[in-house]
């Protein structure tokens, strides 16, 4: 158990040498629902769950596909598994961000049916880059990166309890898989 954390499914789970057998999208759903974004420097609760439903709506309303939608609903799905660390510090941390990569490229190969393409991998950044900068300019009214584009969608900011986004981040999940 030294190299392993337990997960809210009772699954013990190594983050360094990863079972695909092991991701589960309630894990994944529980843990995003109650972390924070902004390493809790926002003026109210605003959960990294939040944030991804919120890049899937925006990835579903620019017509960018399938894969692109369940992946910007998974693209922090890492931080279930290993926390987040905020991107002026990530950046020097190579083992973090390997270990964190290569964890996400499982975790996409789980859901997703085929790899992305260098396009749909510029379009969840963008969405992700995008959405950070709408998220800090209502939290904190700081413009934290340049964007002169605009969201298509108007995600709503204000707190929702746990198990609601919890829910709602299994259900679009579930929905993504169907369609």
């Amino acid at each position: 158990m030294v190299n392993s954390i337990r997960m809210f499914s009772g699954i013990l789970f190594s983050p360094i040498s990863p079972n695909k057998n092991d991701i589960k999208i309630e894990d994944i759903a529980h843990a995003l629902s109650l972390l924070t974004r902004a390493n809790g420097h926002f003026p109210e609760f605003y959960s990294v769950a939040q944030h991804s439903i919120a890049c899937c709506k925006e990835a579903i309303a620019r017509n960018y596909g399938k894969k692109v939608a369940i992946a910007c609903l998974l693209h922090d799905a890492g931080e279930a598994y290993m926390s987040d660390i905020t991107r002026p510090l990530k950046k020097h941390l190579e083992f973090y961000i390997k270990t964190e990569a290569h964890l996400l490229e499982l975790i996409y190969s789980i859901f997703i049916e085929e790899p992305l393409t260098d396009k749909e991998i510029n379009e969840i950044k963008l969405i992700d880059d995008l959405m950070l900068y709408h998220e800090f300019l209502h939290f904190m009214k700081v413009e934290v990166v340049p964007f002169s584009e605009d969201l298509i969608t108007n995600p709503d900011f204000k707190f929702v309890q746990f198990d609601i986004v919890e829910t709602e981040f299994k259900d679009i999940f579930q929905h993504l898989m169907i369609i």
